[in-house]
Formats: C-alpha cells, structure tokens, sequence
C-alpha cells in the first residue's frame, strides 16, 4: 500500500463507522444539490467559477492590454485604429461583461445560498438534539448518584440545572437583549 494510502487508512479507522454514513450522507446532499440544478444555472455557475479563477483576471487583463496596444500601434502607424483613444469600444463591452458578471455570481451565490441555509439548518437542529441528548444523560446520571447508596445525596444545583434542556427561543431572546444592551 503506498504510504499516502496507508495515511488515509489510519485517518479513517480513527473515526466511528457511522461518520463514514455521515460523510456519504452530506456528499450525496451537496451532488443532489447541484444535479437538480437548472441547465442554465449549471452553466452560470461553471462561468462565475471561471471569473472567480485568479487566472481569469490574468487572460483578461492580457486582452484589454493587447486591444489597447493594438489600437495604439494602428494609430501610430498610421492606420485608422478600429477602437481609438479612449476606447469606447472597449468600455462598453468591459461594461456589458461586468454586467453579466455580477448577474451570474449573484445567481450562483443565490443557488449556493439555498444549500448554506440547509446546513444551518441541520446544524442547528443538530445542537437541539444534541444538548437534550446531553440534559437527559445528565438527568439520568443524577438519579443513578441519588439512588445509589454509596454516594451523597446532596442535591447538585448546578446538575439539576444542566439537567434541564434550554429552551431555543428564551436563548435567542436573551442574545437579543444582550445585544440591545450592548448597542
């Protein structure tokens, strides 16, 4: 086994079984996303991919670099130039592009947006889940401690309160009012 191979082994057999149907899950989630996309917005977003390459500005940069020049060499030669000085030509379709551009970044942000509202979703339905799951551990380790006969039973404020489940809409109101407070 190569040792690249051999890494990602021992990687894996660190982790649960159960993360590796996590990790399927959320890939098939983020596939699904994308294959029920539109044609078109399949292609917008492979285009804003494009824009957002850094060698895109590179290529775009060596174009307006060369229209110019090619314009500034035909004048100085002589020859009537097909964009002269200042470049209306230029401007315009630099605007029509930058026009397009942020249409199609705005759309594919938009698409990206509806997976990312998703996962916060799941996220947060997940820490739900998973501090009732705490709370009621709590709770049932409390009642092992009282009923066992070998430990105290003095009751443990502060496991009687992390015993209880926080109530999500009490929480964001108490960050809201803290953040008026603040204000």
């Amino acid at each position: 086994m190569p040792p690249s191979e051999a890494h990602d082994a021992e990687l894996t057999d660190d982790l649960p079984v159960t993360s590796d149907d996590t990790v399927e899950t959320m890939a098939r989630k983020y596939a699904e996303h994308y294959r029920r996309a539109h044609p078109i917005q399949k292609l917008v977003t492979y285009t804003a991919s494009i824009a957002a390459n850094p060698a895109f500005v590179g290529v775009l940069t060596v174009a307006m670099a060369g229209w110019i020049g090619i314009n500034l060499y035909l004048k100085v030669s002589g020859r009537t130039p097909f964009d002269p000085p200042p470049f209306y030509y230029l401007s315009a379709a630099a605007s029509v592009c930058a026009l397009y551009l942020t249409a199609m970044i705005l759309s594919a942000r938009a698409h990206d947006d509806e997976l990312s509202l998703r996962r916060e979703q799941l996220n947060m339905h997940l820490a739900i889940l998973g501090e009732r799951k705490s709370a009621k551990i709590i709770r049932l380790l409390e009642e092992l401690r009282l009923n066992s006969p070998e430990q105290s039973n003095a009751v443990d404020d502060e496991a009687a309160s992390m015993s209880r489940p926080v109530d999500p809409e009490a929480l964001l109101d108490k960050i809201d009012a803290t953040r008026r407070e603040l204000r």
